[in-house]
């Protein structure tokens, strides 16, 4: 890669992890020389450029697009200059449609131009007095384009007012504003353009008092009780995910109906591409009942109206809430929204809102290229059929539980990981995390035997999410020991963990998922306890987790029977035992080390004896591993059409044939 091009990459990701000057991925940048152009390819974002998210293109082919004569009909036009525009890609095998905007990089006469939609700027391009006030503030040094459909006519309007620009100045202007779009700067040196929108930005800084000292509000815990229902009224094919923001400039705008009509409407057209052109307003906000009557009111008159389902909701003294099918698509709806609000806060401080008009909406909702990022902004679908649903596994920072959710997140899963090691669970869930998806791992801190805690959890999931579709009760304990040496509180503490825990855990689970089935009947969601083959047979010396996992199988009957009206089903997987797995197999506490110490297994005179006599009781000759407990997962939840509280086996790797093992030790 040349420097230039280095250079290019490196004020991209500048600009790309800065939302004050980009949200959602937006704004686009380019390096040309003589021959060529590169320039952001659609779709990636800037703050993860690399040379691979750019196209090349050949300027000359470019160019010819200027001289071009193109139909009068819109979308004819704008589906030719597109193909025109592909015609000028050097190498069409890499499958990367460059921006849209690429001609305007073209005409601007300088080797670095970065676009972007900086929130500040375009409070003032998104004014009533947007044309007077950057006229006032930059003199002629700058271009104001008026608000022109994006596209092929934008660029023939902004051809015209560069040559015009050019005859009157001798030269290209560096700073192009567009009303109610963004800004254009460009400049020969990355250096230039660094230093072109610091100038601005400390220019307008001087106009209009910026946003300082917005405090977060607190959730309001009513709310749980409102967005499982929330989310099944506005889950069709596909799961939701909801997250809200609540924060002391969004309180200014949800307080009346005349507040919130200075934030109902797009003001430019990324805020169509992300947000649709109308949003959902709740005044109501005593109780939850009041809150969903409200909006299942509401929801077949706006569907009817204007032909789609909304994805933002404000609701008085609650936030505002987004909408849509992966975290990460709801999160991207949350930052262009709350910059909309930031946008009309400083609007109104420079002569009003200039909200985009009717006609200027239907052409950016319809235009091709405004669906087209619409789609590559959505998670690929068809991976599987779980994708954006929400999972909680318990004990879930380490063992089979960090399997059990690393394997969940892997496929597109939202995954709450509740355990009690602070430290290992925030360390999983941050490299989860690294990974680029759709979906969010979260930490919570839970001890499973306090109710208060699971309680928490349960919350916390809600609040992140919206609902809760898959609880895994996998969380732990086992210490080995005869009667003459089990503790009576070790025994004590061993079932509360082991047996109270799963009763904590499937209570709290359940009030959730009774929310959503209440609103969306059909919906199935699912409550999985990791039980053992310790819970179907007795365990010599073991006699403390054998018996609690022996209760937590007639609580799995006895909950399966009584949620099964509300189609949750009720399960639990009996595995066996991991051998290679640290639980096993550590030198200092595995339970190799534990069964030799205590003589449990007769004649053992090494850990290897140990082992052996475990491993011989396995038709495979092996103990069991993740995959073989992720087939059995996946295989209850998939059962869509039935609820039962029978116990799940898989082939081949446990004591009896149909058995299947797992660690027994597990920690919470």
């Amino acid at each position: 890669m040349n420097q230039d091009l280095k250079e290019l990459i490196e004020i991209s990701r500048y600009y790309g992890a800065d939302k004050n000057f980009v949200i959602a991925g937006g704004g686009n940048t380019s390096f040309k020389n003589d021959d060529t152009i590169w320039v952001k390819a659609s779709g990636e974002p800037l703050a993860q450029l690399t040379e691979e998210g750019l196209v090349a293109l050949d300027r000359s082919k470019l160019q010819e697009i200027a001289l071009k004569s193109y139909p009068e009909d819109a979308v004819a036009r704008e589906d030719q200059v597109k193909k025109d525009l592909n015609k000028s890609i050097i190498d069409p095998s890499k499958n990367k449609r460059p921006s849209v905007e690429t001609s305007l990089h073209e005409m601007i006469r300088y080797r670095f131009v970065v676009h972007l939609h900086p929130t500040l700027i375009n409070g003032i391009l998104c004014s009533r007095n947007a044309k007077n006030l950057t006229s006032q503030l930059f003199g002629d040094s700058v271009l104001f384009v008026p608000y022109t459909d994006p596209g092929y006519t934008l660029f023939k309007k902004l051809e015209k007012e560069i040559v015009e620009y050019r005859e009157k100045n001798g030269n290209d202007p560096k700073i192009i504003f567009l009303e109610n779009h963004g800004v254009f700067v460009g400049a020969d040196t990355s250096d230039e353009v660094r230093n072109s929108y610091s100038d601005i930005i400390r220019t307008i800084e001087k106009q209009i008092p910026v946003i300082t000292g917005v405090e977060t509000l607190p959730y309001n815990p009513v709310m749980n009780k409102v967005l499982p229902g929330l989310r099944m009224l506005f889950t069709e094919d596909k799961p939701k995910v909801i997250r809200y923001r609540h924060n002391s400039l969004i309180s200014k705008y949800y307080s009346s109906q005349q507040e919130y009509h200075k934030i109902s409407h797009p003001l430019t057209p990324d805020i169509i591409v992300y947000c649709k052109t109308r949003y959902l307003y709740v005044d109501q906000s005593t109780t939850a009942e009041r809150i969903l009557d409200s909006i299942k009111t509401q929801l077949p008159r706006f569907r009817n109206e204007f032909g789609y389902t909304p994805k933002v909701i404000v609701i008085k003294d609650m936030g505002i809430f987004a909408i849509d099918e992966s975290y990460s698509a709801a999160e991207s709806v949350l930052d262009v929204f709350e910059d909309l609000i930031s946008i009309s806060h400083y609007a109104l401080q420079c002569g009003g809102i200039k909200f985009l008009t009717p006609e200027q909406v239907s052409f950016i909702d319809q235009w091709e290229v405004e669906n087209y990022r619409r789609k590559i902004a959505k998670p690929a679908g068809g991976e599987n059929k779980l994708a954006g649903k929400i999972a909680v596994v318990t004990g879930g920072a380490q063992g089979f539980g960090a399997g059990i959710a690393e394997a969940l997140y892997k496929m597109k899963l939202n995954v709450v990981v509740a355990d009690v090691n602070t430290e290992s669970g925030e360390s999983f869930v941050n490299n989860l995390n690294r990974e680029r998806s759709s979906g969010r791992a979260l930490f919570v801190k839970t001890d499973v035997s306090d109710p208060g805690s699971v309680k928490e959890l349960v919350s916390a999931t809600v609040s992140q999410f919206g609902g809760l579709d898959i609880f895994i009760s996998n969380a732990g304990v086992l210490w080995a020991g005869g009667l003459d040496e089990m503790d009576p509180d070790l025994f004590s503490k061993t079932t509360q963990i082991n047996y109270n825990g799963y009763y904590y855990c499937a209570k709290y689970a359940s009030e959730v998922m009774k929310l959503q089935n209440q609103e969306k009947p059909e919906y199935f969601s699912d409550i999985v306890q990791i039980n053992s083959k310790s819970g179907l047979r007795g365990s010599n010396r073991n006699f403390a987790y054998a018996g609690a996992k022996f209760g937590g199988i007639g609580l799995t009957q006895s909950f399966a029977m009584e949620l099964a009206p509300f189609r949750i089903k009720v399960n639990s997987i009996c595995p066996g035992n991991f051998y290679e797995g640290s639980l096993w197999s550590d030198p200092q506490n595995g339970l190799f080390v534990q069964y030799l110490k205590t003589g449990k297994v007769p004649g053992a005179k090494t850990i290897d004896d140990v082992r052996k006599f475990y491993e011989e009781q396995v038709p495979m000759k092996r103990g069991c591993r993740l995959e073989d407990v992720m087939k059995a997962l996946l295989y209850i939840v998939d059962q869509g059409r039935q609820a039962s509280g029978v116990r799940r086996r898989a082939s081949g790797v446990g004591r009896q044939a149909s058995g299947r093992k797992i660690a027994s030790l597990r920690t919470q």
